[in-house]
């Protein structure tokens, strides 16, 4: 068992990838947002604030600190030109749908770049051909010559093939790039680095790595300004739609809505022998192992929570979370005035991807619709805290900020690994993390993080959560 402490000041310096976003971030300066234009730091451009929705006398927006503004337009694309965009992540889930979305609209979005693991080259080379696109990186290096391969496959004769970018720093690299708008499709907390790119390239984000956000915050917040976040997660594109339809001052609160995941009704007792298959079988999404995982556990519902503080600046106590296992609501937002605004579609990630491209546009049949001729049942039950304890843990270290999210995802990444390869049982994952999460403590207050300090608490909880692991596989063996 390791005696290592938690890291809580500033730690070894940071990988290459992220070195030079590793400064230490001081309280905001002046507001950006009190003028419709600031400059672009990189680029030495002007970049315009288009307000949405009809003025008044009051405040439509969310306030500076809120990275997620409906009622604001970060860098509206001139003319009437495609968008051009870099897809992160374009072999995985939110990848391949988004690329679905832009290839049945050519008129509206142009992908310059793509970015993946390296897994599947072989789809990676098809799509870049299919889409055009002028870069291709992958994070494997080894992969480069079967990739090369590839490429020459689909490629004709006298067809150029594009630029191909390889290591740790390639998407990050890319999300860099010129474009428009950058989708950070990755999943996990590799994403920081993209996002962090991204947003320092002045470009407009589409975010589906929830994790850059949760373990990152701080650094994000510094970099991004008012409106230049589009969240893509179905949940807060949903808050994202439903806060357009009124004023901050008049929300009383959010509601996130879970599906309950495959273990919908069991009790905590009921859980301690689920196997990983039944883990994997979720009733309603489609997605990764570990985000399947994740919805099981309902960390992803809390880590979602996290998310909805930091994008849209409400507190956790104003944060609601309730089930509703048709997965047709997505969430709502709840008004002093007592009208609850819901946006609902049937469960297809592909309406929250428009969003993201395409927002403040929406894009015509983008996703299914209802069949209101067909009855439906909608329901909608509390959270079982006691069966499911991630979301309380979750408010617990969003509450604690600091390094705290970052200890807690990073545990949990791994401590699902290991519940995949049967060292810990189902509860075993949360209990792990939540041993984790009290033995790093709480962050120390008033100083400031920077990414290393990131960097240097993921891999203590990573090295922690695997010890408590292998001591608990020991165990029952």
């Amino acid at each position: 068992m390791s005696d290592s402490p938690a890291p809580r000041g500033r730690g070894a310096e940071a990988p290459s990838a992220l070195r030079r976003h590793a400064r230490t971030l001081a309280a905001p300066g002046a507001d950006p947002s009190t003028s419709s234009t600031w400059a672009n730091a990189r680029h030495g451009e002007s970049t315009h604030l288009t307000p949405q929705g009809p003025p008044s006398g009051r405040t439509t927006g969310l306030p500076p600190r809120a990275l997620a503004d409906p009622h604001l337009v970060y860098d509206p694309v001139a003319g009437d030109g495609p968008k051009d965009v870099v897809i992160l992540g374009s072999t995985g889930s939110i990848g391949t749908q988004a690329i679905d979305l832009v290839l049945r609209n050519p008129g509206r979005f142009r992908v310059t770049a793509l970015s993946a693991n390296g897994g599947r080259v072989a789809l990676l080379a098809e799509q870049a051909h299919r889409l055009k696109a002028r870069t291709v990186a992958v994070a494997r290096e080894d992969v480069v010559p079967a990739l090369r391969e590839a490429l020459a496959a689909q490629y004709g004769t006298g067809e150029p093939l594009p630029e191909i970018l390889a290591g740790p720093e390639a998407a990050t690299q890319v999300a860099a790039s010129d474009c428009h708008t950058v989708l950070n499709g990755i999943t996990g907390s590799i994403g920081l680095a993209p996002t962090l790119a991204a947003l320092e390239a002045g470009r407009t984000l589409a975010l589906a790595n929830k994790e850059s956000l949760i373990v990152g915050g701080p650094l994000v917040k510094a970099l991004a300004k008012p409106g230049q976040i589009i969240p893509v997660d179905s949940e807060h594109a949903a808050l994202f739609q439903a806060l357009a339809s009124g004023n901050r001052a008049d929300v009383r609160k959010l509601v996130v809505t879970a599906s309950g995941g495959p273990f919908r009704g069991r009790t905590k007792a009921e859980l301690a022998n689920v196997t990983v298959e039944d883990a994997l079988a979720h009733p309603t999404w489609a997605m990764g192992p570990v985000i399947t995982i994740n919805s099981a556990t309902l960390v992803n519902k809390g880590l979602e929570v996290i998310e909805a503080h930091l994008l849209y600046d409400i507190s956790f106590d104003r944060i609601e979370v309730v089930v509703h296992p048709q997965s047709y609501v997505h969430s709502m937002v709840e008004f002093t005035d007592g009208s609850t605004i819901a946006q609902a579609t049937p469960p297809d990630m592909r309406g929250p991807i428009a969003i993201g491209l395409g927002w403040p546009e929406r894009i015509p049949d983008a996703a299914p619709t209802f069949d209101w001729s067909k009855a439906s049942t909608w329901e909608f039950f509390p959270l079982d805290n006691d069966a499911f304890p991630s979301v309380d843990l979750a408010r617990h270290v969003g509450q604690l900020a600091g390094t705290a999210p970052a200890v807690f995802n990073a545990a949990n990444e791994e401590c699902v690994e290991a519940f995949r390869a049967g060292a810990l049982p189902f509860n075993g994952i949360m209990e792990t993390v939540t041993r984790v999460v009290e033995e790093h403590g709480t962050p120390r207050a008033g100083t400031s993080l920077t990414v290393a300090d990131v960097l240097e608490a993921e891999t203590w909880a990573r090295r922690r959560a695997r010890e408590l692991a292998a001591h608990t596989a020991e165990a029952r063996a």
